[in-house]
Order: structure tokens, then sequence, then C-alpha cells
């Protein structure tokens, strides 16, 4: 499945908002169960969003520094 390419580049920023909502959510929640449960959440859709994040901007400068040469690597 393909995404659209705003789409494809929203989809980390949407991770870290949610995440940062889960976690303020966490906060309000009163029952603890559900506090850990929306902490939990936030912290993995956190982690998720900046690892997607760091991982296409190191995809992005080897592509730039070295070319084409990293994906015919790939596809020999």
């Amino acid at each position: 499945m393909r995404l659209s390419k705003p789409v494809y580049e929203a989809l980390p920023y949407a991770y870290l908002g949610f995440g940062a909502g889960a976690l303020v959510a966490s906060f309000y929640l009163r029952a603890s169960g559900w506090s850990n449960l929306m902490m939990g959440v936030g912290l993995l859709a956190l982690v998720g969003g900046l690892v997607l994040l760091l991982k296409r901007r190191d995809y992005r400068v080897q592509q730039r520094r070295y070319g084409a040469a990293l994906d015919e690597e790939e596809n020999d």
C-alpha cells in the first residue's frame, strides 16, 4: 500500500502529536489503569514518531552524499 506524499510526510508528526496528547491525557485521567495505559501508548507513539523522523533524515542525508549508489547495491 502506498500513501500519498503529504500523508507520508505528515505521519511522523501525527505520531508525535498523538503521543503528546496521550501523555497529557494520562495526567488528567483519574483511574490509574487507564492513566498507565495512556502513558504507555503515548510513550510508544512518541518513540515511534522520533524513530521515523530520524531514519528518514539519515536516509535522505546518505542519498545526498552518495547518490543512487545505495539503491543499486540493494537491488543486487
